[in-house]
């Protein structure tokens, strides 16, 4: 397989965005997560809190 494939097909990935409040908090949190999953995960749980669900369960 070309160097070039590899590299690509293994480069981070940007974050999905979420609401712009909450991918702002949470911008200043991202190097503590490796992953990018869990960068997201972390994203998630916040629009989660906020959420105007009333019975919230993870």
């Amino acid at each position: 397989m070309d160097v070039e494939l590899q590299i690509l097909k293994h480069s981070a990935r940007d974050a999905q965005p979420t609401v712009s409040v909450i991918d702002q908090y949470c911008e200043a949190y991202k190097d503590l997560f490796p992953e990018v999953r869990s960068y997201e995960c972390f994203k998630y749980l916040h629009l989660g809190i906020i959420s105007p669900i009333k019975r919230k369960s993870l």
